[in-house]
């Protein structure tokens, strides 16, 4: 008798929504690539980076000390505010990310997010997450303006795309349907900050989680896309040995 062969591996579908102007979304990145490395069926898991922009209203151009924004957002002095940054670094530093909130730049990340879906049309989902974490160490780790379009070319042209081509897509409107798709999609599934983990549109976890608590969202994932199939007909009186005892 043969014994049917199981069904094929399902891969396991992971949408991430972040903003590249959060702290929490590039140290929960870091934590669920932790948990990611560490997970047997990690070449079976396919991850996009969604967009969403925690301040829309963000005027377009050169950014401004972050330090004044946040100020002036949350109408709190600035000493409380580099309290709040010490904090997060400190937080970030745990992760081996090193932000330098004295040089971070508040500007609208509008395109910066459509940069990281023309690295994603451009070069699959590798391309995607190398550009977006190449913007997001630009932004926490080394100052750089988000707002001004040079500054954009130069760091996503480093990720391996043509110079030219990310200029084109600057001064036209590439990506913007697939960043304002993102938050359409964002807005129908209640999302309401970031980051955000959905596996397969079915469980999700919100915040910069511990690794531990990505590899369990990855573990419940895996369970419910590739269930264990036990065979029909098999003789359920069979005998079997159980912990510390065997039918004898």
């Amino acid at each position: 008798m043969s014994i049917p062969t199981l069904n094929a591996v399902r891969t396991l579908h992971v949408e991430v929504w972040s903003d590249i102007a959060c702290p929490w979304c590039y140290i929960g990145k870091r934590r669920f690539a932790t948990a990611l490395a560490d997970f047997p069926h990690r070449d079976h898991v396919d991850v996009r980076w969604r967009s969403y922009e925690l301040s829309p209203t963000t005027p377009v151009g050169p950014g401004r000390p972050e330090i004044d924004m946040l100020a002036r957002l949350k109408g709190i002095p600035h000493d409380q505010v580099k309290r709040m940054f010490a904090q997060v670094t400190a937080v970030a530093a745990g992760e081996g990310l090193a932000y330098d909130f004295d040089r971070s730049l508040a500007a609208n990340t509008f395109d910066a997010h459509r940069l990281v879906h023309l690295a994603r049309t451009t070069g699959g989902a590798e391309l995607a997450e190398r550009t977006l974490e190449a913007l997001f160490s630009a932004h926490f780790e080394n100052g750089a303006d988000l707002g001004d379009d040079e500054t954009l070319v130069r760091i996503v042209s480093g990720t391996g795309i043509d110079e030219e081509v990310v200029r084109a897509a600057l001064a036209g409107d590439e990506g913007a349907d697939a960043v304002r798709a993102d938050e359409d999609e964002a807005r129908a599934l209640g999302v309401t900050g970031v980051p955000f983990f959905v596996v397969d549109r079915r469980i999700a976890v919100s915040g910069a989680q511990p690794a531990d608590v990505f590899t369990q969202l990855l573990e419940a994932g895996w369970r419910e896309a590739n269930p264990l199939q036990t065979l029909a007909t098999a003789d359920p009186d069979a005998a079997t040995c159980v912990d510390d005892s065997c039918a004898i």
